[in-house]
């Protein structure tokens, strides 16, 4: 998991070319002017979900890992936590490969509370569940990055 803003451009210098180009997209695109739904930056090896929903309890919330892909969650509007805890204290569920999802159950390990400008990295071992709302249930606008994670090794 790597967290940060996308502003803040020459400390993730280090990141791999795509990441850096999903977050370079991040900051040079309003997510609220765009559709709800996929867009793509490179095809299947990269491209943006830009979601529009409403934050609620964590026990409403799903955990989940991906093998293909990895995540980067860019809050646009809104606030939200977003637990994550590492794929060997999780009980892993069955893998759904059309989805690349994988449902588990298991304790948090770590919270990120995201604001406008946030990213969160969730990389195949990082099990996460997103949307749990901070104090009460609001509305939020993001972009969730989908990178072929056989991209960046």
């Amino acid at each position: 998991m790597i967290y940060g803003s996308i502003y803040d451009e020459s400390t993730y210098a280090f990141l791999p070319p795509r990441l850096k180009e999903a977050l370079a997209f991040a900051r040079s695109h309003d997510f609220a002017a765009l559709p709800t739904g996929t867009k793509k930056i490179a095809g299947d090896d990269l491209y943006v979900n830009i979601a529009r929903y409403t934050t609620g309890a964590p026990e409403e919330k799903i955990w989940e890992a991906h093998r293909t892909y990895i995540d980067i969650h860019v809050l646009a509007e809104g606030t939200e936590r977003i637990d994550v805890s590492l794929i060997e204290r999780m009980q892993m569920g069955d893998y759904e490969k059309e989805r690349d999802f994988t449902p588990a159950e298991g304790a948090v390990t770590s919270s990120t509370i995201m604001r406008p400008g946030d990213f969160l990295v969730c990389f195949p071992t990082d099990v996460h569940r997103s949307g749990v709302m901070v104090d009460a249930p609001a509305p939020l606008i993001k972009g969730i990055f989908k990178i072929k994670e056989s991209l960046i090794k």
